[in-house]
């Protein structure tokens, strides 16, 4: 069949089947639009898509519906959205923050201020030879406890011991002399005394024309001539005693060291170095060599802190201290400060101080790494907060203080000490005022706020305290 056909002769075929007749009219138009979309119907000719039937309403009837109610319900989401976002903008304008606090604490106990150290025995000799010659017998070890006086060792010295007995036998023989000068005094005076008598004799005698004047200028010469050799016996006695004097001041000092022979301690302690045996020659005098023995004495031991300038002004003889030691966590060892060297290292701003710790037991001992732990007196109260009040930004260090009427009010302040966990404030506070703990960031000055509960301002937990950099 022609794509262009009659609609009558298209609707009537043989057939007479008018179904099957339109489906036929459907397939030519198709067919027709297929093979010539542009083609315009002839005369006396229609065209096969003229005949369709018109299009149904219902399904844009349908489409517009949903269209609408999408619409509608979009602007209703819409809306919402925008009531939400004005009412949260309201609340947050007129929300008012329940927050943390806790009361700033005055303390006027002392300042906890822990330094290293090191322990020094009390007291330290570095024990030499006073005498020259081999070792003949030791004693003693390192790590022996001594008493004062006891042998360390015994030095075998016959050269000092042979100079003694010569010193001792010269010393005899000045006392022999002294003696005979002793008689020659004594002789010199019976001369003088026999000289004065003849003088006297013979110048009776030549008075009376007895005697010639000769005998009585002899007489005269003899009398002067005993009284000068008594004079000489006196000198010589002086003499005589003078070698004896010095002679035995050389014995003395030969005895003196031939006590040195035996070696013994000069206190009670222990012998922490040794480095000599039996046989080793040894020398006296010899400070610029190597001791015998090293001594301490530990039964009080000084523990050495260097005190930085910031405390050094508060630290005195009497200040309490308690000593610990890392290797004994279960024991603390009390002590005062005993000296200190009162001007400060220049190069370092340090202030030397000693602190006394008792020591009967024996359990601390010379060079260990302890940590000192002083009561500083306070100069006047101080004032504490926790470490999470504080509020650092580009206005400073501040904390928020809560006012009588629920009101904030950021004050700033100044550290003194960082305790880790607790801020001790220079200025700023008083005390007894109301921080917040952990503030919001918006947190401002007079911003209302809703205080949940005071928390406990106990002491700080932290085991060493350092020092502020703040001085």
């Amino acid at each position: 069949m022609s794509p262009f056909t009659d609609p009558q002769d298209a609707g009537n075929d043989g057939t007479g089947n008018g179904a099957a007749g339109a489906g036929a009219v459907e397939r030519a138009h198709a067919q027709a639009v297929a093979a010539d979309p542009l083609r315009q119907d002839a005369a006396g000719e229609t065209f096969a898509h003229a005949a369709l039937p018109p299009p149904r309403k219902r399904p844009f009837l349908i489409a517009l519906l949903a269209l609408g109610s999408a619409l509608g319900l979009g602007g209703w989401h819409h809306w919402q959205t925008y009531r939400t976002s004005l009412d949260t903008q309201a609340d947050a304008a007129g929300f008012v923050p329940t927050v943390r606090t806790v009361p700033a604490a005055e303390d006027d106990g002392p300042i906890s201020l822990t330094l290293p150290g090191q322990t020094e025995a009390f007291d330290h000799a570095d024990i030499f030879a006073r005498a020259t010659g081999y070792v003949a017998e030791r004693k003693v070890d390192i790590g022996s406890r001594v008493r004062k006086g006891d042998l360390l060792v015994r030095i075998a010295s016959p050269d000092l011991d042979q100079q003694k007995r010569q010193a001792e036998a010269q010393l005899g023989q000045l006392q022999a002399q002294l003696a005979v000068a002793h008689a020659d005094v004594e002789q010199a005076r019976a001369n003088v005394t026999l000289a004065n008598a003849t003088d006297a004799r013979t110048a009776t005698l030549a008075g009376q024309g007895w005697a010639s004047k000769q005998n009585a200028d002899q007489s005269r010469a003899q009398m002067l001539t005993a009284t000068a050799s008594l004079t000489a016996a006196d000198a010589k006695v002086k003499v005589a005693e003078a070698n004896i004097t010095a002679q035995q001041a050389t014995v003395d000092r030969l005895r003196t060291l031939t006590t040195f022979e035996d070696v013994t301690a000069p206190f009670d302690g222990i012998v922490v170095s040794r480095r000599v045996d039996v046989g080793d020659l040894v020398h006296a005098d010899s400070g610029g060599g190597s001791p015998l023995f090293a001594e301490d004495s530990t039964d009080v031991l000084r523990v050495a802190v260097q005190v930085p300038q910031s405390a050094a002004v508060s630290i005195h003889d009497g200040v309490g201290a308690t000593v610990q030691v890392a290797q004994l966590p279960d024991r603390t060892f009390a002590g005062t400060v005993s000296r200190s060297s009162v001007a400060l290292r220049s190069a370092v701003r340090t202030l030397d101080t000693e602190v006394d710790v008792g020591n009967p037991d024996g359990v601390l001992r010379p060079g260990l790494y302890v940590s000192v732990t002083f009561a500083v007196p306070r100069a006047h109260p101080g004032v504490r907060i926790p470490a999470e009040a504080l509020i650092f930004d580009a206005a400073g260090t501040q904390v928020a203080v809560v006012q009588p009427d629920d009101t904030v009010q950021l004050r700033p302040i100044t550290i003194a000490r960082d305790l880790g966990t607790w801020l001790e404030l220079r200025s700023g506070l008083k005390g007894g005022e109301t921080v917040v703990l952990n503030p919001p960031a918006d947190l401002h000055d007079g911003s209302r706020v809703v205080p949940k509960g005071t928390v406990s301002s106990g002491e700080p937990v932290a085991k060493l305290s350092v020092q502020a950099s703040a001085e």
